[in-house]
């Protein structure tokens, strides 16, 4: 595929094969998405062809969320299906001609006999069934997609997407908006699919629950690999290692990486994926592994000082939006070097805990006192504040700095893979993930000891993630967090507190714990139903 110039990829051969979900990863502009258009026939590649088996279906998840506001969510569910739904269309419109003819009864017959056969009876309770286990609750079912929200109508499209069972399954973002719970639905849902899955996904977790290969696009390449990110991501690792350590003997580097991928085939939990790694790894060329070409930020937080004794005492909090509690009788003490995820069934209430604790907005009941040795850097859910400017990005952050020299800033701006004449593009032009990384910036610059962060992955790509996790983990000092990353959660956090209207649930232990632990979910239900 090319444009202009610029060659995305080239020379691709590729066979994806029924029972494997194949996760796609690369660098942002990569062409991920134009990958997924090229095999969706929505793009027609520069050279080239693609092809399904005879009689396949393919189902995309719609990225247009206006596409189907005059229908039903039933209906927007049941079109997924394109060969039924055009059954059931010319059906409804044979029934109701008043001049009902002989050809049109046989025509109708025919109908019934391939309706009966694609199980049309059923369809309904299937889709009903899917939107359920998508957070779309039953009185919703028939409302007009017009009248749901921005989050649900996602649900709405994903169900379509799943609908029918196709055979070729391609999936572009599809945990955007997904609280973790349908998250975790969903990785349920696909690791049990039989068929073919193709999925792009910033979410690192959801990749290695549900793939079973790799399609890394660089080097203007595409590049199949057993395994999903993780084994990716830690052998790139291990071959960029090699690859500083020039003075390593090959056959040194061979055995290293052999070494590897026994261990980590041997951490695989599920039967699919052992089978497919297994038989991918005994025909791996050990030559093909090699360091990606992706930059990774420099995202550094140095603690000015160490927090003392005494960080956060919270008492009696409550906060409510339009009448409607978010959390109430909210009390706890963070300890020195807690790293805290704070959960919720409505994520709301996090970043109202937040904007409380940062001053910037008042509770309805209750206080909090921060330790006098702490100093705090925030990342707000919303930065569209900050960058309502024309200034550029190295006079934007020396609105944040102590230090006004050029040098200075544009270090930090480095970091951030700010370079060359990008530092001088203005503010108010950046994407979201480029002003993620300015406020990353702006809060490296403070030495701050306490990180409050609302949903730090949001626009981020997966280098930057990854990056921003790697740091979290080494921090030292205390962090106070929401987040929607399954992964980002279970390797930093160390404590979590669940708000809910009628209290909290308050765990010293890892996420995966914590979501089966039956002591909680216990505590959930009590707390969250309770009037």
């Amino acid at each position: 595929m090319q444009f202009g110039k610029r060659i995305l990829f080239q020379d691709v051969n590729l066979k994806f094969t029924p029972g494997n979900c194949y996760g796609i990863i690369g660098a942002n502009g990569a062409g991920k998405s134009t990958l997924m258009r090229i095999l969706s026939g929505e793009l027609t590649p520069t050279s080239g062809s693609v092809s399904q088996g005879a009689g396949e279906r393919m189902s995309v998840l719609s990225q247009d969320h206006f596409e189907f506001d005059e229908f039903s969510v039933m209906d927007t569910v049941l079109q997924g299906h394109t060969v039924l739904w055009d059954i059931m269309k010319e059906k409804d419109a044979l029934y109701a001609k008043p001049d009902f003819s002989d050809a049109d009864g046989i025509r109708a017959s025919e109908l019934e006999e391939r309706f009966a056969e694609l199980e049309g009876w059923n369809a309904e309770s299937d889709a009903a069934m899917l939107l359920s286990g998508l957070g779309i609750k039953e009185d919703k079912h028939y409302s007009l997609m017009k009248d749901l929200s921005g989050k649900e109508k996602v649900r709405v499209l994903l169900a379509k997407a799943l609908f029918g069972n196709p055979d070729n399954l391609l999936l572009d973002e599809p945990t955007n908006d997904l609280d973790l719970d349908t998250v975790a639905w969903l990785e349920e849902y696909l690791s049990n699919c039989e068929n073919t899955v193709l999925v792009v996904s910033h979410d690192r977790h959801f990749l290695d629950a549900v793939s079973t290969h790799t399609l890394d696009i660089d080097y203007n390449k595409i590049s199949l690999f057993a395994g999903n990110y993780s084994f990716w991501y830690q052998s790139s690792q291990l071959a960029l290692r090699q690859q500083q350590q020039q003075n390593k003997k090959a056959e040194e580097k061979r055995k290293e990486l052999l070494e590897f991928i026994q261990r980590f085939s041997a951490n695989v939990s599920k039967s699919k994926q052992t089978t497919s790694r297994k038989k991918m790894l005994e025909k791996l060329n050990i030559e093909e592994i090699q360091p990606s070409s992706r930059r990774y930020p420099g995202i550094i937080f140095t603690p000015n000082r160490e927090p003392g004794n005494k960080i956060l005492e919270v008492k009696g909090l409550r906060a409510s939006v339009d009448g409607e509690v978010l959390f109430d009788d909210v009390n706890f003490q963070i300890e020195k070097w807690d790293k805290v995820v704070f959960l919720s069934h409505d994520p709301r209430a996090m970043t109202a805990l937040f904007e409380i604790i940062n001053g910037k907005m008042k509770p309805d009941a209750g206080s909090y006192e921060w330790g006098q040795t702490i100093t705090t850097a925030y990342l707000p859910l919303d930065n569209t504040e900050f960058f309502n400017t024309d200034l550029n990005l190295v006079d934007w952050l020396c609105q944040y700095s102590s230090d006004s020299s050029e040098i200075y800033l544009k270090g930090f701006l480095g970091k951030m893979l700010f370079s060359g004449e990008e530092v001088l593009k203005k503010a108010s032009v950046l994407s979201g993930g480029e002003k993620m990384r300015c406020m990353i910036a702006r809060m490296m610059m403070t030495d701050a000891n306490t990180l409050i962060l609302d949903s730090p992955t949001n626009h981020l790509d997966l280098e930057s993630i990854q990056a921003f996790n790697n740091t979290l983990q080494t921090f030292k000092g205390n962090i106070l967090m929401a987040s929607h990353d399954h992964e980002f959660i279970q390797t930093v956090a160390t404590r979590i507190i669940e708000l809910t209207p009628n209290g909290i649930i308050d765990k010293i232990m890892d996420y995966d714990d914590y979501i089966t632990d039956s002591r909680v979910i216990e505590a959930r239900e009590r707390l969250y139903n309770s009037k």
